[in-house]
Protein backbone atom coordinates (compact mmCIF):
# COMPACT_ATOMS: atom_id res chain seq x y z
CA UNK A 1 0.00 0.00 0.00
CA UNK A 2 1.68 3.30 -1.26
CA UNK A 3 0.05 5.69 0.81
CA UNK A 4 -2.40 4.58 3.01
CA UNK A 5 -3.90 8.29 2.79
CA UNK A 6 -5.24 7.48 -0.06
CA UNK A 7 -7.34 4.67 1.14
CA UNK A 8 -9.22 6.63 3.79
CA UNK A 9 -13.04 6.86 2.83
CA UNK A 10 -14.95 10.23 3.50
CA UNK A 11 -17.80 8.98 4.24
CA UNK A 12 -16.04 7.57 7.17
CA UNK A 13 -15.06 11.20 8.19
CA UNK A 14 -17.63 12.42 10.78
CA UNK A 15 -17.65 10.88 14.31
CA UNK A 16 -21.15 10.33 14.01
CA UNK A 17 -20.36 7.89 10.99
CA UNK A 18 -17.65 6.34 12.14
CA UNK A 19 -19.90 5.58 15.21
CA UNK A 20 -23.09 4.17 13.36
CA UNK A 21 -20.43 1.84 11.19
CA UNK A 22 -18.39 0.80 14.18
CA UNK A 23 -21.80 -0.28 15.82
CA UNK A 24 -23.18 -2.16 12.60
CA UNK A 25 -20.67 -4.18 12.25
CA UNK A 26 -20.60 -5.55 15.66
CA UNK A 27 -24.43 -5.90 15.41
CA UNK A 28 -27.14 -7.70 12.94
CA UNK A 29 -29.33 -4.54 12.89
CA UNK A 30 -29.71 -1.81 15.51
CA UNK A 31 -32.86 0.63 15.47
CA UNK A 32 -32.89 4.67 15.13
CA UNK A 33 -33.82 5.30 18.83
CA UNK A 34 -30.64 2.68 20.12
CA UNK A 35 -28.35 4.53 17.70
CA UNK A 36 -29.38 7.67 19.04
CA UNK A 37 -28.58 7.06 22.23
CA UNK A 38 -25.11 5.16 21.23
CA UNK A 39 -24.16 8.09 19.45
CA UNK A 40 -25.77 10.58 21.21
CA UNK A 41 -27.01 12.84 18.56
CA UNK A 42 -29.81 14.79 17.76
CA UNK A 43 -32.81 13.51 15.44
CA UNK A 44 -32.02 15.49 12.94
CA UNK A 45 -27.99 14.86 12.43
CA UNK A 46 -28.19 11.01 12.84
CA UNK A 47 -30.69 10.89 10.20
CA UNK A 48 -28.94 13.28 7.75
CA UNK A 49 -26.11 10.44 8.44
CA UNK A 50 -27.51 7.50 7.94
CA UNK A 51 -29.62 9.38 4.84
CA UNK A 52 -25.64 9.64 3.71
CA UNK A 53 -24.70 6.51 4.39
CA UNK A 54 -27.60 5.02 2.91
CA UNK A 55 -27.08 6.75 -0.52
CA UNK A 56 -23.53 5.43 -0.51
CA UNK A 57 -24.74 2.13 -0.48
CA UNK A 58 -23.70 1.36 3.12
CA UNK A 59 -26.58 0.66 5.00
CA UNK A 60 -30.09 -1.21 4.27
CA UNK A 61 -33.34 0.17 6.21
CA UNK A 62 -36.10 -1.70 7.17
CA UNK A 63 -39.35 0.48 7.95
CA UNK A 64 -42.04 -1.43 9.96
CA UNK A 65 -43.77 -1.24 13.16
CA UNK A 66 -43.62 -2.58 16.48
CA UNK A 67 -47.05 -2.01 17.69
CA UNK A 68 -48.84 1.08 16.08
CA UNK A 69 -45.50 3.10 16.42
CA UNK A 70 -43.07 2.82 13.53
CA UNK A 71 -39.69 1.22 13.65
CA UNK A 72 -36.63 2.24 11.66
CA UNK A 73 -33.38 -0.60 11.88
CA UNK A 74 -30.37 -0.24 9.55
CA UNK A 75 -27.99 -3.28 8.76
CA UNK A 76 -24.38 -3.06 7.23
CA UNK A 77 -24.77 -3.97 3.32
CA UNK A 78 -21.91 -6.30 2.10
CA UNK A 79 -20.49 -2.86 0.05
CA UNK A 80 -20.78 -1.12 3.58
CA UNK A 81 -18.62 -3.57 5.85
CA UNK A 82 -16.07 -3.75 2.39
CA UNK A 83 -15.48 -0.20 2.58
CA UNK A 84 -15.71 -0.02 5.88
CA UNK A 85 -12.92 -2.89 6.70
CA UNK A 86 -10.74 -0.86 3.82
CA UNK A 87 -11.10 2.37 6.08
CA UNK A 88 -9.98 0.64 9.11
CA UNK A 89 -6.93 -0.84 7.50
CA UNK A 90 -6.18 2.40 5.58
CA UNK A 91 -5.87 3.76 9.52
CA UNK A 92 -4.10 1.20 10.76
CA UNK A 93 -1.48 1.59 8.13
CA UNK A 94 -1.26 5.23 8.67
CA UNK A 95 -0.63 5.13 12.51
CA UNK A 96 2.04 1.86 11.95
CA UNK A 97 4.10 4.03 9.41
CA UNK A 98 4.31 7.20 11.87
CA UNK A 99 5.01 5.05 14.92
Amino acid sequence: MKNPIEHLNKNFDNRVRLGIMSALMVNAEINFNELKELMQATDGNLASHLKGLEESGYLKVQKGFVGRKTNTTYSVTKAGEKAFKQHLDALEQMIKSVS
